[in-house]
């Protein structure tokens, strides 16, 4: 009785200290973002731009366990939003929160439009026709040259700015990346505690089991690829507005399975484990770059191993936002 006693009381000085170790590192990494050079600060960027799809994307396959091969469509609706409004494509230049509000409604209407077909399917067959979807929007903007541009893409986008205050420097959309993660990740999170998200959840369990005890599993699906679909367009439309280009070969198959990667390898279903797996697909190749021709080597057997050691991701499903507010502020 005594060991399970002590026990007990070392796991909450435990979580305690991971999770003041987690904030601490956080903000010191943010803290020193504005003094590093303009190089670092894009990747960076980068990474913040893939956690963003890594939390929408987590929403169809994390919560509602639905596999989508062809999130990176969303990706490019939103980018493709920014490139057509503002820029002299067609002669609009509309605001840049507009368009990130044209851009999370199109998306959203997307994501309604891919999960209407798709909602008796499961497994094997969801993936191949997800996959398939995204394919399409790729070789719809590809050849629909006097909209998108074709392979030649949109150049000369507007600078965005926000009520007066113009965001065209990479520290800029540093903050206005980490400030939309958080927010949106907050979002995320509030919706994985509420009834829809319980509802999720008993979908991804056992979808009949679901249906039978009187949840719509109709609505709770087209919901998730609403609220996924959404996200990821507002990512693309931040990620135009940054490159002031968009062109096809951003939106490929491989963008989308490099963010089921970040999700299956940092844990699935928990938001800090999109973080660590982001953390490790975008920048670890970036730190082996001078190992060109052995890094994706390297990269491949850490996540084979990875894999074999950590089957559930590095990240644990019961390591979340509560325990970190939990370990923080002892509530």
């Amino acid at each position: 009785m005594a060991a399970a006693d002590t026990l007990a009381a070392a796991r909450p000085r435990a979580n305690r200290t991971i999770s003041w170790l987690v904030f601490a590192i956080a903000i010191a990494l943010i803290m020193a973002t504005p003094f590093l050079p303009n190089y670092h600060v894009r990747v960076l960027n980068s990474l913040l731009i893939y956690i963003l799809l890594g939390i929408g994307l987590n929403i169809v396959i994390g919560y509602t366990g639905l596999l989508d091969l062809g999130f990176v469509a969303f990706y490019a609706v939103g980018a493709y939003s920014y490139g057509l409004l503002a820029s002299p494509q067609l002669g609009l230049h509309m605001p840049f929160l507009l368009i990130l509000l044209v851009a999370a409604c199109l998306g959203a209407v997307t994501g309604i439009l891919l999960g209407i077909p798709v909602l008796r399917l499961r497994g094997d067959y969801l993936a191949i026709v997800t996959l398939g979807f995204g394919e399409i929007i790729r070789i719809i903007i590809n050849n629909l040259d006097w909209l998108t541009g074709g392979p030649q893409g949109i150049a000369r986008l507007d600078k965005a700015s926000i009520l007066g205050i113009q965001i065209a420097r990479p520290i800029d959309f540093f903050w206005l990346l980490l400030i939309t993660v958080l927010i949106v990740g907050t979002v995320v999170w509030r919706l994985e505690r509420s009834i829809l998200g319980k509802a999720w959840a008993a979908i991804r369990e056992d979808q009949d089991a679901a249906r039978g005890i009187g949840i719509n599993t109709t609505n709770a699906k087209l919901a998730a690829f609403a609220t996924s679909a959404t996200i990821g367009s507002i990512a693309g439309a931040i990620f135009a507005a940054s490159q002031r280009f968009v062109s096809p070969e951003s939106f490929t198959l491989q963008e989308s399975v490099l963010i089921v990667l970040m999700i299956v390898v940092g844990g699935i279903g928990n938001i800090f484990g999109i973080v660590a797996g982001a953390a490790i697909l975008i920048l670890l190749p970036e730190l082996l770059r001078e190992f060109a021709e052995w890094r994706i080597l390297f990269l491949g057997l850490l996540m084979i191993s990875l894999i074999i050691a950590r089957p559930a991701g590095i990240v644990p499903r019961s390591f979340g936002p509560e325990k970190l507010i939990r370990g923080l502020f002892g509530k």
